[in-house]
């Protein structure tokens, strides 16, 4: 299992960030889109490091277009040597058409098409034969030698697909490199619902499993005081409740028998009642959509957990550098781990 972190968006320290997860020993990071462009940060940190491994994690997909995507990508797999992948979301409905002003459809036939785009664009510009793409939702018929920046020296990026419903799931299976699960999921969830659908999609162009990365940015909860690991429980309760609420996560908590929650933690949103949303997340629902340990035993209760399940797994709750550094070395002691990147001992 491969270790990532996470690249911020201070301005001024972004470079800085990113070699001293690097330092650390972490095998890869990314950077989200909530507030800021995932792109931005990612440019720089493949400036500032050397075998960092870079990804979005995920960039929203609908609230751009195959063209500025692939463009996007296939910079900064240059600018990184080859060491960035696409991760990419459709996000909902809401976000789409409210926030980005940009239209929605159904979005596991729309993010099959946009990844054929992509693919089709770099073809174009690897080849130099014509473009002509046609799609529902998608055409690409223009590629001229001056928009043409050829061949990547590189090859192409990875592109990994967020998903939490067995669709979308089966869709990374057939087009895309890998799956980056969401972290509003559970052991059972994958190992039962997006695992198998995953690999049904695989099977369709004749991939398996291990043509595939599962990558999971996963919840724990974890400090080295009782008032550390308290805090970090509460910042994790309310993530999971900003999450419960949202009506397309329910199936994660109806395969738990947990349906009601979700329908009380939507009702609360809609009120606007975000601190008494956390109130509903007990510790049963916590200690299963979190790993929850002290920093000593952080390491083996993740592999326990999510071992055999996940290729790459990021600490959805911040670890200070001083306390991740031996967090990361028991994880590159597990045995089966894979050889650590150049510089890493």
């Amino acid at each position: 299992m491969k270790i990532d972190g996470a690249i911020g968006f201070d301005p001024s320290g972004i470079a800085g960030a990113a070699r001293r997860l690097e330092e650390i020993g972490y095998d890869g990071a990314s950077a989200a889109e909530t507030g800021r462009d995932p792109f931005l940060p990612l440019a720089v940190a493949a400036e500032a490091t050397e075998h960092l491994e870079l990804a979005t994690g995920i960039a929203v997909a609908f609230a751009r277009n195959p063209m500025t995507l692939a463009m996007a990508a296939n910079d900064l797999h240059q600018l990184s040597k080859g060491r960035f992948t696409l991760g990419l979301g459709s996000q909902i409905k809401p976000h789409i058409t409210k926030r980005f002003s940009m239209p929605w459809s159904h979005p596991a036939p729309r993010m099959r098409e946009l990844v054929l785009a992509i693919r089709a664009i770099w073809d174009s510009w690897r080849t130099g034969e014509p473009l002509d793409f046609r799609g529902e939702f998608y055409t690409h018929t223009l590629m001229t030698p001056f928009f043409n920046p050829g061949p990547n020296p590189f090859g192409n990026p990875k592109i990994v697909l967020a998903a939490v419903g067995a669709r979308m799931a089966e869709v990374a299976g057939e087009v895309g490199d890998g799956l980056l699960v969401h972290p509003f999921t559970t052991a059972r969830y994958l190992t039962e619902v997006g695992l198998p659908a995953l690999e049904r999609g695989a099977a369709k162009v004749g991939k398996a499993r291990d043509d595939l990365v599962v990558a999971l940015p996963g919840f724990v909860v974890t400090g080295s005081t009782a008032d550390q690991m308290e805090a970090s429980a509460r910042a994790a309760r309310a993530q999971i409740a900003f999450y419960g609420s949202t009506p397309a996560y329910r199936p994660v908590l109806e395969l738990h028998g947990w349906g009601d929650l979700q329908g009380e933690l939507h009702a609360r949103s809609k009120r606007g009642a975000w601190e008494a949303m956390a109130e509903l997340v007990d510790d049963e629902v916590l200690e299963t959509f979190s790993v929850v340990a002290p920093p000593d035993r952080l390491a083996a209760a993740v592999l326990e957990r999510w071992g055999g399940l996940v290729d790459r797994f990021s600490l959805y709750g911040a670890l200070p550098d001083a306390e991740a550094a031996p967090v990361i070395a028991q994880f590159h002691e597990a045995p089966g781990r894979p050889p650590p990147a150049s510089g890493h001992q």
